[in-house]
């Protein structure tokens, strides 16, 4: 892989337990090698563009990220050897940026997803990474759930408690990622799912008209989704500190 991709996505969240709420939208992902991928004029890489993606953002807390040598550090020192790291993230977008969950993609020299990196930011600015693979190692294939317990707040609406159960099915022309969060009394489903294609100066232009301020849009809609629920009177959780560790499984 040596062009930057877009990957035209859908995601769903619905909340489960005794009060329901859920919603579907559109949402412009970028799937990259950072040490290879070469994009069209319109797409810059570390630096500003229409469409940019950097490596401040990703790979420790926003704004301070290190990139890929982050991430290889990390499965380093969990065992886990890559030949070739991929980063999945919605990009900056006339310079606006916020990413819920992006994802790095771990392979093997024969071209085997074997770890997966889910870099999860909340609202408040705060960061925590979930690593996820197989306990035996083995390559991740999309019959595989994969589980983590989680320690990071995200939601208000939502305890620290629980796990999350992932699911990862990364093809040549698609990406499908399901993430089930199950707590006592509920939990939450999200997944992320669409097409893998060649990003051009004719995709980048058509974001921008369509959906201009780019994951800031998805800022915005996490808040109404937050209204609807205080609307609903569902518990609301005060953000604790968050985890001392920057990754957990």
């Amino acid at each position: 892989m040596t062009g930057v991709q877009r990957v035209r996505a859908e995601t769903f969240h619905g909340r489960k337990g005794p009060v329901k709420n859920a919603f579907r939208y559109s949402v412009d992902y970028v799937l990259l090698d950072p040490e290879r991928s070469q994009g069209p004029r319109l797409f810059g890489r570390n630096r500003g563009n229409l469409m940019s993606l950097h490596d401040l953002d990703h790979g420790g807390a926003p704004g301070q990220g290190r990139g890929l040598p982050w991430a290889r550090e990390v499965l380093a020192a969990h065992g886990l050897a890559a030949d070739r790291v991929l980063l999945l993230a919605q990009p900056r977008l006339l310079g606006h940026v916020f990413n819920p969950v992006s994802f790095w993609l771990a392979y093997d020299h024969l071209g085997h997803l074997r770890a997966v990196i889910s870099e999860v930011t909340n609202t408040y600015g705060d960061r925590h990474s979930y690593l996820c693979h197989r306990p035996d190692r083995a390559p991740i294939t999309r019959e595989d759930t994969l589980t983590a317990t989680k320690i990071f707040h995200v939601s208000p609406f939502q305890p620290v408690e629980g796990r999350y159960d992932f699911r990862f099915d990364i093809r040549p022309d698609r990406i499908g990622i399901w993430i089930d969060y199950t707590t006592p009394g509920g939990g939450l489903f999200t997944n992320l799912i669409g097409p893998r294609l060649p990003l051009t100066n004719a995709g980048i232009l058509a974001s921008a008209l369509r959906r201009p301020f780019g994951s800031r849009r998805v800022l915005a809609l996490i808040h109404w989704q937050a209204l609807k629920l205080w609307w609903k009177r569902v518990r609301f959780h005060h953000r604790p500190t968050p985890p001392a560790e920057d990754v957990s499984q």
